[in-house]
């Protein structure tokens, strides 16, 4: 399936659509229902105050529906990903026969990131932006400057992401280039060698971790930022019910949480601009 072609996301969906389509659909279909969720509970909040059950049993039947598709979705993940993961392997090792093991070792492993991020951080996002799109909706329905604050906040955090984009990339590439060192280390035999490459690793990991802090935290501000302003739009401008007000806090906060996917995956997709070109290396 991958043979003469390079190892790659798109070569990756190209090669198995179908099937990978099928698990979007399946995680599209999961993610509107729980972004739809919160609007329910408001509904359903509204209609007991006037002794009306309707909408709150159309919650009931809701989220049925959900934990039926998202245990078949889980289920079949777990097979097609499985399947793609074997297939990248095998191309690996078909391609590069004369690589030192040290350096194969570490890019099987660095294939199967590859594969992690089709099957955990590309799902993430999709459900991410399907989020976002029906938290402005509802939020734009409620009020435009709601909707606008949301957007504005999506705007500056992806702002914020821009300037870490090269420190991700770089620290990334440090830091396969020493997994790809550790097999040939073990084989050494060598103590100080190996505490040596463990430092190493070390040091690369805190540097990460240093600069995802940095970018949460300067992300975190800024939605937070959001959901207290709409709280307090919401609450000093609008004329609201008890189930409105829910359903707006729910929704800013969704978004949040959203949002926040959105650098989780940037993040992994500096972290696979590396891998794919030094897996699909010859030395």
């Amino acid at each position: 399936m991958l043979k003469d072609v390079p190892i790659t996301i798109p070569a990756l969906l190209a090669a198995f659509l179908w099937r990978i389509g099928l698990t979007w659909v399946l995680t599209f279909c999961e993610t509107a229902l729980i972004a739809l969720i919160p609007l329910f509970i408001g509904f359903a909040i509204d209609g007991l105050l006037t002794k009306d059950t309707t909408a709150l049993f159309q919650l009931v039947a809701a989220m049925a529906v959900l934990i039926a598709i998202s245990v078949i979705r889980r289920a079949y993940d777990t097979r097609v990903f499985g399947t793609v993961r074997v297939e990248v392997g095998k191309a690996q090792a078909a391609r590069i026969p004369d690589l030192p093991v040290s350096k194969l070792n570490a890019r099987l492993a660095m294939g199967r990131e590859m594969v992690d991020f089709l099957e955990n951080d590309l799902p993430l996002v999709m459900a991410a932006l399907v989020q976002l799109i029906i938290s402005i909706i509802v939020l734009f329905a409620f009020d435009s400057v709601l909707a606008l604050a949301g957007a504005g906040a999506v705007v500056t955090m992806l702002l914020i992401y821009a300037l870490f984009h090269r420190q991700f990339y770089r620290l990334n590439g440090h830091l396969n280039q020493q997994a790809e060192r550790q097999v040939g280390i073990l084989e050494t035999r060598k103590p100080q060698r190996l505490l040596l490459h463990l430092s190493r690793l070390r040091s690369v990991e805190v540097r990460l971790s240093d600069t995802e802090s940095i970018l949460y935290g300067a992300i975190f501000v800024v939605l937070l930022g959001l959901v207290v302003f709409n709280l307090w739009y919401a609450t000093t401008s609008l004329p609201i019910t008890s189930g409105t007000i829910f359903s707006i806090v729910s929704y800013s906060w969704e978004f949040v949480e959203s949002a926040l996917a959105l650098p989780v995956t940037l993040q992994g997709w500096s972290r696979l601009s590396e891998i794919t070109k030094r897996i699909n290396s010859a030395k």
